[in-house]
This record gives structure tokens, sequence and C-alpha cells, in this order.
């Protein structure tokens, strides 16, 4: 199982009237919801992490694992998409590694609003965070029940 995550909007959100906090490694924090939230999700289905964030691949994935461990998170599994070097939005991002992978349990968690044009069967398993709220308990209860349903429907 895979969440693809979004990092602006949904681990940090954007608020235009204030500069969001920055921990000691010059990384924005994310908020308390929000890492519970995610911790939720996590524990409840085991779920490993893909960035789909456009953040990815300014840092390697040690440097991604201890923003991750700062801000609550230990023993996480993360990887990346590909770099985006044919500057893709990221609805072609996704796109891009829904057709090269077989994995089919995931869930995006993403307030990009390019992700409205998804096909159905990939934009049925959007989570999408208002990017002034991001990630609370509601969207991780949705991203559990698409993470669960899409398991059994796998096995």
């Amino acid at each position: 199982m895979l969440i693809l995550l979004d990092i602006d909007g949904v681990m940090v959100p954007a608020t235009s009237w204030k500069r969001p906090e920055f921990e000691n490694d010059g990384f924005p924090r994310f908020s308390r919801r929000a890492v519970f939230s995610l911790q939720k999700i996590i524990s409840e289905t085991g779920a490993d992490i893909l960035l789909t964030t456009s953040h990815k691949s300014s840092y390697s994935i040690s440097e991604w694992k201890k923003m991750f461990s700062i801000r609550g998170f230990e023993n996480l599994s993360i990887k990346r998409l590909n770099k985006n070097i044919n500057n893709l939005n990221r609805r072609e991002e996704i796109m891009k590694w829904v057709n090269k992978t077989s994995e089919s349990s995931f869930v995006i968690i993403d307030d990009d609003k390019s992700l409205n044009n998804l096909p159905y069967n990939v934009k049925s398993k959007l989570v999408q965070p208002s990017a002034t709220v991001g990630l609370n308990n509601e969207l991780a209860d949705s991203a559990i029940k698409i993470l669960k349903s899409s398991s059994r429907l796998a096995s």
C-alpha cells in the first residue's frame, strides 16, 4: 500500500497572511493535525510513502527520512516519484506513475486542483485537502477506507 503524498497544502497548510514556522532543518513544520492524521493512516494500513511534492527531488531519501523523523515519524518507508525533468503538472506526473506501476493499492493525498481531471479509476483514490486546512482526521478516514478497499480488491 502506498500514500502518494504532497507536502505543501497537505502537511503544511498554506496561509497567505503568515509565513510558516520552520524546523531546525530549514524545512517548514508540519501541522500537528496533519501529523496525527498521517500517523493514523500509516498505523491502520501499514502504507508506505511515495512523495509527489514539488520538493521531492530537492532532498535525498535519507534527508526526507530525517525530516519526517524530526516531525514525529519513525521507521517510515519513503520513496519519491522520479525527478520531473519534463515539467509535467501533478496530474501528468501521477498518471505517468500509474501507467508504469503494477501497484493498485494506493491513495493520493494532494491539494493540487489539476488532479480533478484524473480519469475516474484514479480520481476515486484521491483525497483532496483544502490547502489552507491540510490533512485532517476526516480525510485520514477517507484515505484509510480507500486503501483498505483497494487492498481487498487486489487480493
